[in-house]
């Protein structure tokens, strides 16, 4: 789950983490009340969950409150369209108004789980500002990288190395150490996935700061965090992605024209790249969970044929857990609830498979079915094709 900058900063604030002072508007007259409050150059930020606001025009410098309430107008209900959003963009809703910070220096500073050790990372970088995938291309070298023990957690220590490899020194290094580690209680206190500070920066002073921040939390730790919920905003999230999860579906919409039905996360993944192999391209991932039933099949077709860009179903079901007989009347169901039109390859394999075909070809629908995944992949992508998805 993401939330907006102004709500990772809320957050940070709770932990001590020193971020510049300002609010949130929605509208151009609080967004220059905010910056009459705090009485100097503001920074006007559009809020989308992307990335990519300030070369999008979503980030602006202001000298006064008449100037703040003219940006948060040209800004609030407007569609913002950045390298993350995709061509259709987020319409921005509110608007984070911010003092202006005197900068000595950006920094980065990021924490994910490394899968590999099976800890928190905790990267730092001198190059503030961009993007981290930039760096890990180009200089890797530049990334420090310090590995938070799950037990011990991240240490007074570790904190003070990445301070020291970023070039910090006295009050500043210190200042910074502070901050990672208050981070990283944040990070694991809140069950969250990333938590990045792009830039983090230095002042003249001393201070370091969060100049931006960004928070996700693990979606599968949200049943514990009532609070972190709460902060879940629909709009910025795709409508058929919020439906599926009302009936525990994974499901990601893509850009694609082949819908895909499958159950697992690794099939998933294979059946899209076999459909890109093949020469299509997937419409969504989706899985409908390894003890898929009747109930769960259906509502996943109807999820998929929401979506007006498929032009063809693969249904591609490896039974273990799950029948696939039951997969099958589930498909069944579906397509004669939905009056299906949108052609569907099925491919099953696995425990009841052969009942579960049999059903399919006794159907009286047109369905197609294929035995390997190869085959499966290709005659959706012929379907889609013939179905006018080029």
């Amino acid at each position: 789950m993401k939330v907006h900058e102004y709500q990772a900063k809320e957050l940070l604030k709770q932990y001590g983490v020193p971020v510049p002072e300002g609010g949130v508007a929605t509208t151009s007259e609080a967004a220059a009340t905010i910056a009459e409050s705090i009485g100097t150059k503001v920074v006007v930020k559009a809020q989308i969950h992307a990335g990519g606001r300030g070369k999008a025009g979503g980030v602006k410098l202001v000298d006064t409150p008449a100037e703040a309430a003219e940006v948060a107008d040209s800004l609030l209900g407007k569609t913002l369209v950045t390298y993350q959003t995709g061509p259709g963009g987020s319409v921005v809703n509110q608007v984070l108004v911010e003092g202006a910070v005197a900068i000595a220096s950006e920094l980065y500073l990021g924490m994910v789980i490394d899968r590999a050790t099976e800890r928190v990372v905790v990267m730092a970088c001198t190059e503030g500002g961009v993007e981290i995938e930039t760096v890990a291309a180009e200089t890797p070298e530049k990334i420090l990288k310090e590995f938070a023990d799950p037990n011990m957690g991240l240490m007074p220590y570790q904190a003070r190395n990445l301070a020291f490899g970023l070039g910090l020194k006295d009050k500043t290094a210190s200042a910074a150490a502070s901050f990672i580690l208050k981070l990283y209680r944040l990070f694991v206190d809140k069950d969250c996935s990333i938590a990045e500070i792009n830039p983090l920066i230095t002042t003249e002073d001393g201070a370091v700061i969060a100049l931006d921040a960004k928070l996700n939390f693990d979606d599968n730790a949200l049943y514990r965090q009532e609070a972190v919920t709460e902060l879940r905003d629909l709009g910025e999230e795709e409508p058929l992605e919020i439906e599926a999860s009302k009936h525990g579906l994974s499901y990601i919409k893509l850009d694609g024209n082949v819908g895909c039905m499958v159950n697992g996360a690794g099939l998933a993944m294979a059946t899209m790249d076999i459909i890109k192999l093949a020469g299509g391209e997937p419409a969504n991932f989706l899985d409908v969970g390894g003890g898929a039933k009747e109930e769960s099949v259906t509502n996943a077709f109807k999820i998929i044929l929401a979506d007006e860009s498929v032009k063809a179903v693969l249904v591609n079901i490896f039974g273990g857990i799950v029948r696939c007989d039951i997969v099958a009347q589930g498909v069944i169901n579906a397509a004669k609830a939905l009056d299906l039109k949108t052609p569907v390859v099925v491919r099953l394999e696995g425990t009841n498979a052969d009942e579960g075909m049999r059903l399919i070809d006794e159907s009286g629908l047109k369905f197609e079915t294929a035995k390997g995944l190869k085959s499966a992949a290709e005659k959706a992508v012929a379907a889609a094709t013939a179905a006018g998805g080029e």
